[in-house]
């Protein structure tokens, strides 16, 4: 595991050059930043922690594994004497020393890091199939992941791989969120598809009980 230590910030503005709206995604994705244009705009707060250098099970050109909640994500961490990373945690050993907006620096590449790959229409009835020579053929199908580590170039200042891309990867929340379906639970760094695979966005509208073909997870522990 790898040691961070940092003074974080809650919320900061960055100056975005150049962006794209996708409209099958609805969101918005910024392909470059202004370089050193991030501002601390939130509260700070202190952090520090230990977090796996790649994801689960933290051993590289390992294949991460999908299909798992929240819920087993946790226990799978517990029973290696760690826990799931907090939101802000990830997005710490994310953006690294400098708080960059990518793990590698200020402009988006999927060069970099496993992503834009062309999208592959599931069918979620294999993908939920009781029968498991049907749902892991689907899931070999529809796969788009590399081996952790793989992408040499994916790598935070931290020293943590794949952090954007590959897979989405279960965080807990820094707080309740209520009116959302993620109430304490979050998914961070988007996956292998065409997504903003970038260290501050966050989604929330899953259950923690959600499970999907490229949501995957990492572990953190408090140090020592």
């Amino acid at each position: 595991m790898l040691h961070v230590a940092r003074d974080f910030c809650t919320k900061v503005d960055r100056q975005c050059l150049k962006s794209e709206y996708d409209k099958a995604n609805h969101i918005t994705i910024c392909h470059r930043f202004k370089p050193g244009s991030t501002q601390c705009v939130g509260p700070r707060s202190a952090l520090d922690f230990c977090i796996d250098r790649y994801e689960y099970p933290n051993e590289k050109g390992a294949h991460p594994p999908v299909m798992v909640s929240f819920y087993d994500a946790s226990g799978l961490c517990a029973a290696k004497g760690k826990r799931l990373c907090y939101e802000s945690e990830w997005t710490a050993a994310c953006e690294g020393p400098e708080q960059l907006p990518f793990p590698y620096g200020w402009e988006r590449s999927a060069e970099k890091c496993n992503f834009d790959n062309a999208w592959v229409d599931p069918s979620l009835k294999k993908i939920y199939s009781d029968d498991p020579s049907v749902r892991d053929a689907e899931l070999a199908r529809l796969d788009r992941s590399v081996p952790s580590g793989e992408k040499a170039g994916c790598v935070s200042g931290d020293g943590v791989h794949d952090l954007t891309g590959n897979v989405d990867e279960w965080v807990l929340a820094d707080r309740d969120r209520p009116e959302e379906k993620g109430r304490f639970t979050a998914l961070k760094g988007g996956a292998w598809g065409h997504v903003r695979n970038a260290c501050r966005p966050v989604t929330t509208s899953h259950e923690p009980e959600f499970t999907y073909y490229f949501v995957s997870f990492r572990c953190c522990r408090d140090p020592g």
